[in-house]
């Protein structure tokens, strides 16, 4: 006789993001992973994030982006959120509750990671060490809030090059976000910054 297997109360919640077409499920009290992983295509989770692959089941999820307590999905534009929270909301419940795999393996990420400071002069060390700690302490926690993620790329000739993942790709807003947030900040509290740009992964 197989012992009963034990589930977890797990209470999952929609919430919205400034992306109307992407969505932010929060998994109370429970840690799906460290970092996060993004996912544009069911190819890309194959040995990777079993959660991310059944996701893809449904035919309107376009993106998938895993992180800490919370699950972003993009959506085609052929259906409306009312129509399709209630059943996502269930899928992701009885999925931790059953104490599925999320992540099996971090993603093969698109670009190769760049060695920051080897990249960086000697004078623009300092700098870049700064700006790092700003996306840290006051950016970071502000984009995952909206369900997505930030990160740094390089630092060339007063320009900040970083990218925008989950929620925050493609949205119509994160232009806005980006200059009249990321970009006032960062040039408000390091003068050598004097533009920020996002690049595509």
């Amino acid at each position: 006789m197989e012992p009963v297997k034990t589930r977890i109360p797990v209470t999952v919640y929609a919430e919205e993001t400034p992306n109307p077409a992407s969505m932010k499920f929060v998994a109370s009290h429970y840690l799906l992973m460290e970092g996060f992983a993004e996912y544009t295509a069911v190819e890309d989770t194959e040995g990777s994030s079993p959660l991310a692959q059944e996701l893809f089941s449904f035919p309107y999820v376009k993106t998938v982006f895993i992180s800490s307590n919370f699950v972003s999905l993009t959506k085609t534009n052929d259906v409306e959120w009312f129509e399709v929270i209630p059943e996502l909301r269930q899928f992701l419940k009885d999925y931790l509750a059953d104490s599925k795999d999320v992540i099996i393996k971090m993603p093969t990420p698109k670009t190769q990671p760049q060695n920051i400071m080897a990249e960086t002069s000697a004078n623009d060390t300092e700098v870049v060490a700064k700006i790092l700690g700003i996306l840290d302490e006051y950016i970071r926690p502000a984009v995952e809030q909206d369900g997505g993620a930030i990160t740094f790329r390089s630092f060339t000739n007063g320009v900040v090059n970083v990218a925008l993942q989950g929620s925050c790709s493609g949205c119509p807003s994160s232009t806005v976000t980006l200059k009249n947030g990321i970009e006032n900040l960062l040039t408000r509290m390091v003068p050598e910054v004097k533009e920020v740009v996002a690049i595509g992964e």
